[in-house]
């Protein structure tokens, strides 16, 4: 099913960890309010660091203009505010390593490259 820009949602925080993954599974960008600026998100990872999940993810804008760079981010999952799926798919980048030291055995889930 492909979601439409009127089936964007707003999430409650304690689904969080369900949009992420699906947004991860499905490969659709996440917006959110993320230190008091929306952003849109190519969400690569969902894992555990000290006992709290966190998503590595593609900016792909904030505040509505794209990133100066592509590069990944850190965000703590209980940062992400009105986290919603988007229906702005976007392709795994190559900049992401999925066996990175930092994912060891905390991934909880990772996008798959074709």
């Amino acid at each position: 099913m492909k979601l439409t820009s009127s089936e964007d949602r707003a999430v409650p925080s304690a689904a969080a960890p369900a949009i992420i993954l699906e947004a991860i599974v499905r490969q659709f960008s996440v917006a959110a309010t993320y230190n008091m600026a929306q952003v849109t998100l190519a969400p690569h990872v969902l894992y555990t660091r000290h006992g709290e999940l966190h998503v590595d993810a593609i900016t792909v804008e904030r505040d509505g203009k794209p990133p100066k760079e592509v590069k990944i981010g850190t965000f703590r999952l209980s940062g992400l505010g009105a986290l919603r799926v988007t229906p702005r798919h976007f392709v795994p980048s190559k900049i992401f390593d999925p066996n990175d030291e930092r994912y060891k055995d905390v991934t909880l889930m990772a996008v798959e490259r074709s």
